[in-house]
């Protein structure tokens, strides 16, 4: 007699339609490649990240042990809520993989042969490739030290030119200037247009299916693009990306698109790192003083290093991680089927204050001496063979910005109001956030 095959657990509809409309709205709304401020800010004013928690630790109460199907037609759908789930899903990239049906929808619009959309060989080489690039395994790029000069110039210009007072809209551009000159060389320092159409093509994959393809923009990005990686400028990704074994099969204008994208979030937990410093007096202290000592060696700042990941931990800027089971896959409580997409929201993992008893302070030791993808379910930047390859150097390069800034100048945080013995926000608003400057 055939034996019954259990299945996994599935919510209810009017459990389904809360998730959906405190889960994944919000966070859609927001703009999953390109971050929408109205929206954004109205996230931070009606608390919506602090209840997508709530909404999801609700669901786990009532839905204890492994993950939680989701009867959304179209396929099936799962949410992870354990912790021993995530480290499961995310240490196999072959029965969980990356290439999700709805990750290929939106990044088709100007990377659809990336390394994360890639499957079988394809993603083996371009895995490789990326790797080696970016230094995966090394905390310190090897090429750290004209890096470090670029971020001096960048950060010691805009502290120069803000006027005493800095905001995004003056943060942002002298990050972009940093970012093309690490990735391009010095050429592609002051061209605006080749950041200016990524963006509007990251605009076009906020939308993924809903949105036609700009073919004929992607088409001049890569052009564009193709033309600073051919200068291989010395002291830049593009210079040792010369060097490295590649084919036609290796799409390097695709990869090179997604350092591009990757780093502009980036960006946005430096501008958060140097507002969670100035609400933080003794932290900042700590901060200000490691990188006065080693303003000769900003690329290996421990502290400020763990200052940035913590910022991850508490403001994720990749708030959803998507999976796609290939096959049948048995959990303890029965079997959750092939084609299953799955979700890891980590703002559940990172801010469940039923987990953590720091869950909403910040606390950069807890860091020190630890890796980026060792402390699961903590994840920010995902971990298992899917991990990000620019999980060194972007905490290098944005831990870097932050010291540069505060070896320039004294920061006092205007807006927004946060206090050290307050719980912090659950959406820390970098568009309206502002400080002002008093140079040293």
């Amino acid at each position: 007699m055939a034996t019954e095959r259990r299945q996994i657990k599935t919510a209810s509809l009017a459990d389904t339609l809360g998730v959906i409309a405190k889960v994944a709205l919000p966070t859609l709304a927001k703009g999953i490649f390109v971050r929408r401020p109205k929206v954004v800010a109205l996230s931070a004013m009606l608390n919506l990240d602090q209840r997508a928690v709530e909404r999801l630790q609700a669901l786990r109460e009532k839905y204890p042990g492994g993950p939680v199907l989701l009867p959304i037609p179209g396929r099936p759908q799962a949410i992870l809520l354990q912790d021993e789930d995530v480290e499961r899903v995310l240490s196999d990239t072959e029965v969980f993989m990356p290439a999700t049906a709805e990750k290929i929808s939106a990044l088709r619009h100007f990377e659809p042969h990336v390394s994360l959309l890639s499957r079988g060989t394809d993603r083996e080489r371009r895995r490789r490739f990326n790797g080696e690039l970016l230094e995966e395994g090394c905390p310190i790029h090897p090429m750290a030290t004209a890096f470090m000069k670029v971020v001096q110039e960048e950060m010691t210009a805009i502290v120069a030119e803000a006027g005493g007072k800095l905001d995004w809209d003056t943060f942002v551009p002298a990050w972009y200037r940093i970012v093309r000159r690490v990735v391009l060389g010095d050429g592609a320092r002051d061209d605006d247009q080749l950041t200016d159409e990524l963006e509007k093509l990251r605009s076009a994959a906020n939308w993924a299916l809903l949105h036609p393809r700009r073919d004929k923009l992607n088409e001049r990005f890569h052009e564009h693009l193709q033309q600073h990686l051919s200068r291989a400028e010395p002291g830049s990704l593009a210079a040792r990306l010369a060097t490295l074994p590649q084919s036609e099969d290796t799409q390097v204008t695709d990869q090179v698109a997604h350092y591009l994208f990757a780093f502009d979030p980036a960006g946005m937990t430096a501008f958060r790192t140097l507002t969670l410093l100035t609400a933080h007096p003794q932290t900042l202290i700590r901060a200000r003083a490691e990188a006065q000592e080693r303003q000769n060696a900003l690329q290996d700042l421990p502290f400020l290093r763990a200052c940035v990941l913590e910022c991850l931990r508490l403001y994720p800027t990749t708030p959803t991680i998507f999976r796609e089971t290939s096959e049948e896959v048995e959990w303890e409580g029965g079997t959750l089927p092939a084609n299953t997409h799955i979700l890891i929201f980590a703002p559940f993992f990172h801010r469940n204050e039923a987990l953590r008893e720091d869950a909403h302070r910040f606390n950069p030791d807890g860091w020190l001496g630890a890796q980026p993808d060792t402390r699961l379910p903590l994840v920010p930047f995902s971990a298992g063979p899917g991990v990000c390859p620019a999980r060194h150097l972007v905490p290098m390069l944005a831990s870097a910005a932050v010291a540069q800034i505060l070896t320039q100048a004294e920061v006092e945080l205007l807006e927004p109001r946060l206090s050290p013995q307050e719980p912090l926000p659950a959406t820390l608003d970098n568009f309206s956030t502002s400080f002002r400057l008093r140079r040293l």
